[in-house]
């Protein structure tokens, strides 16, 4: 950068959890100080005009692999986790890697218009679908480089010893881009194999240095204790701050000092929780006579406990959830709902759960709007989080380092003015 030229600058802008609004520069695709020449020195300039902004909107927990899939299945009519599996095997065994790579790219270009800039995406590797869902979503992460990030998790949904060769594909999944290792230990036969499904996660993960992001317990069944295991593990292996744990469902389900003893070893081993509302609020629950449990995990009892609380959109349009847009703040808004979190600093919570929490889980290092971060911003047309999830309001600039992805137009009229 020249002392006087910068190649973007945004006035106006009311940064989230900040008093007033500042002006930011861009400059090859980072934020950079004022230049001297101050907004006059950049090639362009947008005017934020006082709205809400944020470094981008995060999805940490999403299956690009399975998004889209609904019109070419037959209905879940039992609308349960299990009839979802149970369907999508057989499409799987139909999968194409263009097809994939097409309803990824898809997916990710509906969800950076709603402000996404990063991605987590989970991708089967199972002995069914083999890694065509991986090279699928790496070719839709290649083709996207432009407007988002995506991290790619190696998820062997199937369970890794109860599904023949597997073990081996997780391996191979490393070997060929995946970024995590992924785990989904309660679908193993025996707690023994569910112990030994996550030692090999940590295993592949020592050997390629790489975090991991496991669906954990994700059933109503109050015996599912994987979580407590997984954060044993974490602390054995060292890898405390470098794990994931994804729905947890049973944890609400689990007695009050049970609850409390494994809240606490989560803390210790410093394990992020997401929590998935929309999939979980649909899914679990339909075995219940009533009154019927609400299907997430214990979100403040967490959060009470100092752990960081991340929420995802989990599924888009497939056998497991048939709705879904990839709209964070519709996210955190169902969120907001089945944790009972209304309250002025409660909203203030849920909001952070797709940004700031998300980042501390996916490790961002160069996540926010001060010099040296990656430019990205969203701009949004409400004054604080609470306008922003009660309207879901437009995102009028969704800016990726520094160049303008996404522009929504608001237009406001009443019939009788």
């Amino acid at each position: 950068m020249t002392e006087d030229r910068v190649d973007l600058a945004i006035t106006g802008a009311h940064l989230w959890r900040e008093e007033a609004p500042r002006d930011l520069f861009v400059h090859d695709g980072r934020f950079v100080p004022a230049p001297s020449g101050g907004t006059g020195a950049a090639e362009r300039t947008i005017d934020a005009a006082g709205r809400l902004c944020v470094a981008g909107f995060l999805e940490p927990h999403i299956h690009l692999d399975k998004a889209q899939i609904n019109d070419d299945v037959r209905p879940n009519r039992s609308g349960t986790l299990a009839e979802a599996i149970e369907i999508i095997w057989a499409r799987k065994r139909a999968y194409t890697v263009e097809e994939i790579t097409a309803r990824a790219m898809g997916t990710i270009r509906t969800a950076v218009a709603h402000g996404v800039t990063r991605f987590r995406s989970h991708v089967d590797v199972d002995s069914i679908g083999g890694l065509r869902p991986l090279e699928g979503v790496l070719e839709a992460r290649e083709r996207t480089r432009d407007i988002a990030d995506v991290q790619i998790v190696a998820f062997p949904q199937e369970g890794i010893f109860r599904d023949e060769g597997t073990d081996e594909l997780m391996w191979q999944a490393m070997e060929a881009g995946a970024d995590l290792v992924g785990g989904m230990p309660f679908n193993e036969t025996t707690p023994e194999d569910s112990a030994r499904h996550i030692a090999l996660a940590f295993e592949i993960a020592a050997h390629h240095d790489a975090d991991i992001d496991m669906h954990v317990d994700e059933t109503d069944d109050p015996d599912a204790k994987t979580l407590e295991v997984l954060a044993g593990q974490t602390m054995e292996n060292g890898w405390q701050g470098r794990v994931t744990a994804g729905h947890t469902c049973a944890l609400a389900g689990y007695g009050e000092d049970y609850a409390n003893r494994v809240i606490g070893l989560v803390r210790d081993a410093r394990i992020h929780m997401i929590v998935n509302p929309a999939t979980n609020l649909m899914l679990q629950g339909r075995g219940d006579a009533q009154p019927k449990r609400r299907g997430i995990t214990r979100v403040k009892e967490l959060l009470e406990a100092g752990v960081n609380v991340s929420c995802g959109q989990d599924c888009i349009r497939d056998t497991f959830y048939p709705y879904g847009r990839g709209d964070p703040l519709e996210v955190m808004f169902l969120a907001s709902h089945a944790a009972h979190m209304s309250r002025p600093h409660e909203i203030e919570t849920v909001f952070d759960m797709q940004t700031g929490a998300a980042a501390r889980a996916m490790r961002l290092e160069d996540y926010g709007a001060e010099p040296g971060c990656v430019a990205d911003l969203v701009i949004i047309d409400a004054a604080d989080p609470l306008e922003a999830l009660t309207r879901r309001a437009d995102r009028t600039h969704v800016i990726k380092r520094g160049r303008v992805v996404a522009e929504t137009v608001t237009q406001r009229r009443t019939a009788w003015a």
